[in-house]
């Protein structure tokens, strides 16, 4: 090639890479998060009547509005070494997930080996879905972490394909709830201490959740392994970490198997339905696929449960 020719070449190669490099967001990114009102309370009537904060800083909210039913999705996860009295749940949750509100997609799933054992993909078909509902395997330490599961669950929400490079807001995806079935103990942190609770695997859990923009609620249920007290009281722990810290709710009776999940599934049904989609700005950081904002939303006469942190420019 002539030297003026490959000179040519070698300073077009920096352009063209230039060109294929993602851009980055900058200013305040149009934000969603789930927000969920407590059934004693009173649902705020406009985005008015709510004040949030991003990093301690007031930001405007611009909507506010009730997810419908079409909008939803529901991932049931159930921890594959639960003992086998979970059996007699068994068509309490098929009743769950037969009843659900029309219009909401339904995945069930089994917490194994560090991830999650398809048993139903996505479907507004209930009836369908609950007939795949089986014992789990009832195999102790089955699930090797629940949060393993977790985490590698929600970073590859089904159905949600392969997200593009980010050139602009990531595109919009339904609402998404995880319920979990489980014991929350997690065997990789090395001790079930309830003075011992800073699981790098719930902190991990945790991050990844607020950033898919996943509400994570619980229903504790105990492990076929030998467990009991400090065992029981370091799950429902984390459990309850995870599920406040995604703006979702931990269902437990004691340290003790719940009598039934009837009343807890009920009561996460309703939940579904007393969620709304607040959006609001927040601040573009240098890694928009990864950085992470504290917010807090506040609403007068009204509990609201809602995300600890959010991903800037998120669609939910």
């Amino acid at each position: 090639m002539p030297r003026l020719l490959r000179s040519i070449a070698l300073l077009a190669l920096p352009l063209t890479l230039a060109a294929s490099a993602p851009a980055q967001l900058e200013g305040p990114l149009p934000t969603q998060v789930l927000v969920n009102v407590d059934p004693k309370s009173t649902p705020p009537a406009a985005a008015s009547a709510l004040t949030v904060s991003v990093n301690d800083h007031k930001a405007p909210l611009t909507a506010w509005a009730p997810v419908p039913p079409a909008n939803a999705q529901v991932a049931l996860l159930i921890d594959d070494g639960l003992r086998e009295t979970v059996g007699r749940e068994l068509e309490n949750l098929r009743s769950f997930v037969g009843n659900l509100t029309p219009g909401i997609e339904i995945f069930i799933g089994y917490m194994r080996n560090g991830s999650v054992q398809v048993a139903q993909p996505f479907t507004a078909d209930h009836s369908q879905a609950a007939n795949t509902l089986h014992l789990p395997e009832g195999i102790p330490g089955i699930s090797a972490s629940p949060y393993l599961c977790l985490s590698d669950f929600v970073k590859s929400w089904p159905g949600a394909g392969v997200q593009p490079t980010y050139v602009g807001a990531p595109p919009p995806h339904k609402a998404r709830f995880v319920i979990m079935i489980t014991d929350g103990v997690d065997p990789y942190n090395g001790s079930t201490s309830v003075m011992n609770q800073g699981s790098p695997y719930v902190d991990a859990a945790v991050a990844d959740a607020q950033r898919a923009g996943v509400a994570i609620y619980a229903i504790y249920f105990s492990d076929a392994g030998i467990r009991g007290g400090s065992a029981d009281n370091s799950g429902q722990d984390y459990l309850a970490q995870i599920t406040q810290a995604t703006g979702g709710m931990n269902y437990w009776e004691g340290i003790g198997n719940p009598v039934s999940t009837a009343p807890f599934l009920k009561a996460f049904q309703s939940a579904i339905a007393e969620t709304y989609i607040a959006t609001f700005t927040a601040p573009a950081g240098k890694d928009p696929a990864r950085d992470m904002v504290r917010i807090k939303i506040t609403a007068p006469n009204a509990k609201l449960h809602a995300p600890e942190k959010v991903r800037p420019g998120n669609q939910e």
